[in-house]
Formats: structure tokens, sequence, C-alpha cells
């Protein structure tokens, strides 16, 4: 079965979905194929300064300077997405889609200056095996929507999940006012 790809497209937790880690989530997907999914939660911003983990690359990543809980998947590990500036292919650097793509944290921050526009370090990933993000999605777990770099790298992340809703118009953006605990509605 060949899938069609969805990386770098949005997943956007629906209603249904209302169980921790993935309640209200945003996710990016990085990678999609016929082996399965990688993405990254972005809208769930952690309280540990990167500076307190990864002081080298405190300098490098956005506001709002911390670190994002990626995934239930390797939290002891993390994952660092960055926007490079166009024609920029700098070293330690895999482009996922577009501009977007993983950064190597192994690699010096001083070989990427001036090639890195925006970047985020995640705590941890989101996967899915062969098939099964399709059938979550067909079980009606998520909408697939299209992403906008501003979504990865917003300073609000707080609200991205209500905001990439309303975008969509339609029923997407109707669900953009769902109440937080349906029982207080």
């Amino acid at each position: 079965m060949t899938v069609s790809t969805l990386t770098g497209s949005l997943l956007v937790a629906t209603p249904l979905l209302d169980e921790p880690p993935f309640r209200r989530s945003v996710i990016l997907l990085l990678d999609h194929d016929d082996d399965g999914a990688l993405g990254v939660v972005i809208n769930r911003a952690a309280d540990l300064a990167v500076d307190r983990v990864l002081p080298d690359w405190s300098t490098a990543v956005d506001e709002p300077g911390v670190l994002f809980m990626g995934g239930p998947v390797g939290t002891d590990s993390a994952l660092a997405v960055a926007e490079v500036i166009e024609s920029a292919d700098p070293p330690g650097w895999r482009e996922c889609f577009g501009r977007i793509g993983l950064v190597d944290l192994d690699v010096p921050p001083a070989l990427l200056e001036g090639a890195i526009q925006r970047m985020r370090i995640f705590a941890g990933y989101a996967g899915w095996s062969s098939g099964q993000l399709e059938g979550e999605i067909t079980e009606g777990a998520w909408y697939v929507v299209e992403s906008e770099p501003e979504d990865v790298f917003g300073h609000d992340p707080d609200t991205l999940w209500r905001r990439v809703l309303r975008r969509q118009g339609d029923q997407l953006a109707y669900l953009a006012t769902y109440p937080d605990d349906p029982t207080h509605n």
C-alpha cells in the first residue's frame, strides 16, 4: 500500500480526543510514509528554559526560550525543528519540507549561525507505525490541515489549537469555539 504523504501538514486533535497527552494538541508532521509517521506537538510549552538543559543552543531558539513537550515518545531526548533562510543548507540540518527541517543538536551551534531563521527544541515526539495514523484519522481523532511557518514558531502556542481551527472556515472554524469543558456549556 502506498500512503499519500502528509509531511508538513498539521494534525489538529478533534474534541473527541480528550485524553492527555493529545487533548487539544496541534502536531506538525515531520515525516510520513509507508513505514509510519513522526511529528511534534507544537503547542505545549514546558516550564523549562532551554538554557537549563542545552545551554549552547539557548541563543538559537525563538521566544519563549523554553523546551516544548513534543510528544509521549522519547521524552528523554530532544528534537530541534528549524526554519533556515532561503537557499541555506547548513551542516547538521535535514530538510523535512520547504525550509523546515531537523537540526542535529550534536553539531556545534556556530556551524549553523546565520543559516537558522527560527528554531524550537522539543522533548520527545509523537510516532505512529505503518497505517496507525491513517486509522486514527479515519476514526475521527485528527483533522489534517495545512501548516504555516508561524504555527511552528509563533509566540502564543497556548491559543494555537483555536487559531488553526478558526482559519479553516466552515465546520472547523465553528469548533474553535468548543468549550474547554463541554459540561459547562
